[in-house]
């Protein structure tokens, strides 16, 4: 669950905004008025520009830009021998606004609307304020850049229409919080490296306290309070360093850590001690040339501090991973759309929630998943995505009892707008 930004008189507000915007056009010529921004697509370019690298359009001189994207898909889902048939599903609405304040001062939102507008949220909404290339601060409701999905997570750009285990089961994507940091990027010769280093609100006692009987970091956004109050008191820190090579791909290294409990309420002493989560994610993706393969995946490995009055389910350490690989099959003219494509892929998903052993019998503790993704997809442009997956899962529970196995068809589409 995402925190509720809106209300009902909030839709007013947005109803009325869009209705000024388009009613600028009446009369006028189109051409004259709305102007294409396009994402830039220069190789200097790192997953920590994903929130601005995005296509937008400008209306006439006003200084906003426009944008969003769409996805929606149907679902068929086996799960050992039963199923509740076939339903469609509007995953998500998104809409982007940016605008250049002044020289070197630029302001970008991003607003989500789920399941049909039943969860609203601010993803993203900060001011930047650059200095130099490797000196820009940045302001407001950030994306904390563990791993790399957190940040680059647009439906259009993935050819699958699950997310990955490890973004959202394992770590909270999309993860944001209230804060403030900095970031910057150099390059020499074909060689990139950037950097991003934040102070946010952070985690809760709901990572150990939740409906899910387990520990679990995506909990967190169930928190509606965490944009205004930081319940540890401490700062979650996440810092980032990614380097890249033209010719070559990138990788980044990440890192999340912070106080997650209170010690002390109203004078009370309420824990023993502060208790921390840290997580470390690597992140890669490279492009095969000769056969144009993409390769992009990301792994993470989280420990929490658990108090010793939880029982074993309750786990201290958790891994996981994903890897995509996406094969072009023809890129070419078709249907009348002049840069269409048509390509195969594959994922793996691997999340193990806890890991180690019972005490009592030192047998491996259960509580981990293992998903495979094939994927055809078809794009008639980079921007919108038509695609057909078959996802097979196998889950044990935290006693390796027999696996339960779940077959589902997912046939979608997202595009960018």
């Amino acid at each position: 669950m995402k925190t509720s930004i809106f209300y009902s008189p909030n839709y007013l507000i947005i109803t009325l905004i869009l209705f000024t915007l388009s009613g600028n056009l009446i009369a006028q010529n189109e051409d004259d008025i709305l102007k294409r921004t396009k994402s830039d697509t220069t190789d200097t370019q790192l997953n920590m520009d994903a929130v601005y690298n995005r296509p937008a359009l400008t209306i006439n001189k006003a200084p906003v830009s426009i944008g969003g994207y769409l996805e929606a898909n149907s679902i068929y889902a086996v799960e050992d021998g039963l199923t509740e048939g076939l339903s469609f599903q509007a995953r998500r609405l998104t809409l982007f606004l940016s605008a250049s304040i002044n020289k070197r001062i630029k302001f970008l939102t991003e607003v989500e609307f789920e399941e049909g507008g039943k969860e609203i949220a601010i993803e993203f909404a900060a001011m930047d304020i650059s200095f130099d290339p490797l000196l820009n601060l940045r302001g407001g409701i950030i994306l904390n850049p563990i791993g790399a999905f957190n940040q680059n997570h647009d439906g259009p750009k993935w050819e699958f229409v699950e997310r990955p285990d490890v973004a959202v089961k394992l770590l909270p994507a999309t993860f944001s919080n209230a804060g403030f940091g900095m970031y910057g990027k150099t390059n020499t010769g074909d060689w990139i490296i950037g950097y991003e280093a934040y102070l946010s609100n952070g985690f809760d006692n709901s990572i150990i306290n939740n409906s899910k009987d387990r520990t679990s970091l995506s909990s967190v956004k169930e928190n509606e309070e965490r944009f205004e109050e930081n319940f540890s008191g401490d700062p979650l820190i996440t810092t980032k360093l990614a380097i890249g090579n033209r010719n070559i791909g990138e990788v980044g290294f990440s890192y999340m850590g912070g106080t997650y409990n209170r010690v002390m309420e109203d004078g009370l002493q309420i824990d023993e001690k502060n208790r921390r989560v840290d997580v470390f994610a690597i992140d890669l993706s490279t492009t095969i040339e000769s056969t144009g393969t993409y390769i992009v995946g990301e792994g993470a490995y989280v420990w929490v501090d658990v108090p010793k009055t939880f029982t074993q389910q309750f786990g201290d350490k958790q891994a996981g991973f994903f890897l995509d690989v996406v094969q072009p099959v023809l890129q070419k003219k078709m249907f009348g759309w002049e840069n269409a494509s048509l390509n195969v892929s594959a994922r793996t998903d691997y999340v193990d929630f806890n890991i180690g052993n019972f005490t009592q019998t030192n047998t491996n503790i259960g509580d981990d998943l293992i998903a495979v993704t094939p994927s055809i997809s078809f794009r008639p442009s980079p921007a919108t995505v038509l695609r057909l997956n078959y996802r097979y899962q196998w889950q044990n529970d935290i006693l390796n009892n027999p696996a339960t196995k779940t077959a589902t068809w997912y046939l979608g589409f997202s595009t960018y707008f």
